[in-house]
């Protein structure tokens, strides 16, 4: 697996191919913009909307960039370093986060039906969950 910073370069520079472009990217990119930026939530909307575009990935109501998914991911990540606040490396603290719930796709739909999470409202724009209160996410 790349490091941190290897990842965040392709993906900063759209040199990720699909195949490396998987949920485990998506959370490591995340996971670096929480550490390292101060708006971790813009930087993983614009940089995943710029490799998409670059991928030719077309923006649809059933494909490409997902903003309800971002937005509880990027809070999820956050609460997550929180909790493992003694975690001090980052990349002991990348293979926390790839091996707690938070990795597993199906933990959003412990929130969130799966029409509604799979609908254009959700992909486009922020929805609230209809299953669960979301814990305590920033």
């Amino acid at each position: 697996m790349h490091t941190f910073e290897q990842l965040v370069h392709r993906f900063e520079s759209c040199e990720l191919t699909p195949p490396e472009w998987t949920h485990a990217a998506h959370l490591s990119v995340a996971l670096w913009y929480v550490i390292h930026h101060p708006e971790p939530l813009e930087a993983v909307r614009s940089g995943t909307q710029n490799l998409n575009a670059h991928l030719g990935v077309e923006q649809t109501p059933d494909r490409g960039y997902h903003e309800t998914i971002t937005r509880f991911m990027v809070s999820a990540i956050k609460s997550f370093v929180r909790g493992n606040a003694s975690i001090d490396d980052p990349e002991r603290l990348r293979d926390a986060l790839l091996q707690s719930k938070w990795s597993d796709k199906r933990t959003v739909l412990e929130y969130y039906g799966r029409d509604l999470i799979m609908s254009a409202e959700a992909r486009y724009g922020w929805v609230e969950p209809d299953l669960a209160q979301l814990p305590e996410l920033s």
